[in-house]
């Protein structure tokens, strides 16, 4: 075996991103995936790390992950928050994130983007940046702050496109009240990923906004004009346009499982619905409350987690990491284990563009986890190098399946 080989993993079944293959060997050089090759084609002469069965899967990618662990970017935007927000959430696995900001003063936007930019710098996990505002529409904001949300400006364009440059991706998530097809376009052409949601824009406007360039849409169902036979509304858009990504949040709450099941039969063009967490600050935290823009914010229990509620009820992000999406996907949406660990790998690597991420193929980050068969994580991997040696068995009111 050549010479460059830093480490062999044999003994587990290996998920590429694609498909799972049985009896192979993932070769790591470095910090990057050399090859996967049959476990026959290994000599004795070949460092060999032997794992006790389950799983290798390629490290999660989380595009939009407002805070983590106690920490919230919208609280404090430094370069501190994000890297703090990347080293837990590798040891649950996710390994690329984009830390997301939420409608605030422009200062604190602006901050953020800098704060961003510097963390992605000192940590690969930190592959870019996702602005959930200002562009939102007023009667969908939820739980943005309605004094900061206004249009898209001319002025905007150049500063997203420049930030986009610094940060690698940058994704931008806007009502299709708030921008023009034009603008679309001018972002997209700069490399700016456009996303739209928060949004009551029409069907036709969607769809003119989707030909002119955006390509997916933030949490599905969330916050958005929903379905209807005569008003099909930024869902049925979502749903019907065979280039538009999805993303959704599996945690039991923001959407219920027959709109799951609905949304993953019904979406054109393959892979197109892919899984993130929306988590806050106390997500992986014991914390039960946290303040934002001068509003409480609750835990309240849940079946796989938490809700987390402003006092009037509105739901305010999620008390959620990826792995326990993966098990409420399983569950709920019946899509089974291959194509729910797409939709938290490979399905959002290639929604962003990712071009080392999301698969265990040569060339690619050696960023992987090994999963028991209860997608219990017993090692994570980055860069080639593991980093967490496991975790005890998920919380019982997070029920484990065993799908092998």
């Amino acid at each position: 075996m050549d010479m460059q080989i830093s480490q062999a993993f044999v003994g587990a079944r290996i998920f590429d991103g694609d498909a799972f293959r049985d009896k192979v060997a993932l070769l790591v050089s470095q910090d990057r995936v050399h090859a996967v090759v049959p476990e026959r084609d290994l000599t004795e002469h070949d460092p060999v790390t032997r794992l006790d069965g389950g799983m290798l899967v390629p490290g999660f990618i989380d595009a939009q992950v407002n805070g983590y662990a106690g920490k919230m970017l919208n609280a404090a935007p430094t370069v501190g928050t994000a890297t703090a927000m990347a080293s837990s959430l590798r040891a649950m696995g996710t390994t690329a994130i984009l830390p997301t900001m939420m409608t605030d003063s422009p200062s604190a936007m602006r901050a953020a983007v800098r704060a961003v930019t510097g963390a992605a710098m000192k940590d690969a996990c930190i592959v870019g940046m996702h602005l959930e505002g200002p562009h939102l529409w007023p009667a969908r904001r939820g739980i943005h702050p309605g004094k900061y949300i206004r249009p898209v400006e001319d002025a905007d364009i150049d500063y997203y496109i420049e930030a986009r440059e610094s940060l690698g991706v940058l994704m931008i998530t806007v009502a299709g009240e708030q921008i023009t097809p034009g603008q679309v376009r001018e972002l997209t052409a700069g490399g700016v990923v456009v996303s739209l949601g928060h949004t009551d824009c029409d069907f036709t406007t969607a769809m003119t906004l989707f030909d002119a360039g955006a390509t997916g849409v933030s949490h599905l169902f969330n916050a958005m004009s929903g379905f209807s036979h005569r008003a099909p509304g930024a869902v049925g858009a979502a749903l019907e346009h065979p280039s538009v990504w999805c993303s959704i949040i599996a945690d039991g709450h923001h959407v219920l499982p027959p709109a799951m099941r609905i949304a993953h039969r019904a979406k054109r063009g393959e892979g197109r619905l892919f899984l993130i967490t929306d988590a806050m600050s106390l997500a992986g935290s014991a914390e039960e409350s946290f303040m934002l823009h001068g509003t409480e914010i609750r835990k309240h229990a849940g079946d796989f987690c938490s809700r987390l509620l402003m006092p009037d009820g509105t739901l305010a992000g999620s008390d959620l990491e990826m792995l326990t999406a993966i098990r409420c996907t399983l569950l709920n949406m019946e899509t089974g284990l291959t194509e729910a660990l797409r939709m938290a790998t490979s399905y959002p690597a290639r929604f962003l563009g990712l071009k080392d991420r999301g698969y265990l193929r040569p060339g690619h980050r050696a960023d992987f986890l090994h999963l028991t068969d209860t997608l219990h994580i017993a090692g994570v991997w980055t860069g080639g190098r593991k980093i967490c040696t496991g975790q005890d068995e998920p919380d019982s009111r997070r029920p484990a399946h065993r799908i092998m």
